[in-house]
């Protein structure tokens, strides 16, 4: 089972970071997942009755991210976190995207909370996963895209596995070789905040709301935290 590993560096600049891992074992992908469509059509119908909107780059949640960027050389704007760009998404098109149903429901998770979240299929995973800085000889293959290849530069915060890059940006893409889709099996969740004390109730709240979407289509879940404090986790 791969350890999840939040790297020293990455703790001292961003000591208030707190992950949620939520996993899911025996995952069904192919039945239908009634909650999910719930949840997605609810966020849709709030959004075009004017009850809610999703948070953007003036939320305190967004502008973390949009900070924490900046230290590493990625310009927000033009790179955007992904809940950031899945919320102008919404905003700009009134719905959000169906992939598959694992990824629909943290996409509707993320995007309710304000908070990043990835999912990555644990079974195409190699060894340990470090959230850390790029040295810059990495290599990425953006999901969606198998005959691309990027380098993170050098100082640029990823999740990365003995093959390489699973994330950029710290969490603006998935890679395609971790991808997930509805023949995984066994997933790993991740959803992020930078600031644990102000929106650690947030992050908590989501988890819950994630496992218990994924509970009724999986054999086990389980919520696992890492943070300077706790910095690993085997999922």
């Amino acid at each position: 089972m791969p350890a999840f590993r939040l790297s020293s560096g990455v703790a001292d600049a961003f000591p208030d970071t707190l992950i949620a891992l939520v996993t899911a074992a025996g995952l069904r992908g192919h039945e239908p997942w009634p909650h999910t469509a719930t949840a997605l059509d609810e966020l849709e119908r709030q959004l075009a009755d004017g009850t809610w909107q999703p948070a953007d780059e003036t939320d305190p949640r967004i502008e973390a991210w949009h900070t924490a960027y900046r230290s590493f050389g990625t310009n927000p704007r033009r790179v955007r976190p992904s809940v950031d760009a899945l919320g102008r998404r919404l905003a700009k098109k009134g719905t959000l995207p169906r992939i598959n149903a694992a990824v629909d429901s943290y996409n509707a998770v993320s995007v309710r909370h304000g908070l990043p979240a990835g999912a990555f299929d644990l079974d195409h995973v190699t060894g340990d996963v470090a959230i850390r800085y790029a040295d810059g000889t990495e290599s990425f293959t953006p999901l969606g895209e198998p005959d691309t290849v990027e380098h993170p530069r050098s100082g640029e915060i990823i999740y990365a596995d003995t093959t390489g890059v699973l994330t950029r940006h710290w969490n603006h893409r998935d890679a395609h070789r971790t991808r997930v889709t509805e023949d995984s099996t066994h997933v790993v969740f991740a959803l992020e905040t930078l600031q644990a004390t102000r929106d650690g109730h947030h992050l908590k709240a989501a988890a819950d709301e994630l496992q218990s979407l994924l509970t009724p289509h999986t054999e086990q879940t389980a919520v696992h935290y890492l943070s300077p404090a706790h910095p690993a986790a085997t999922v």
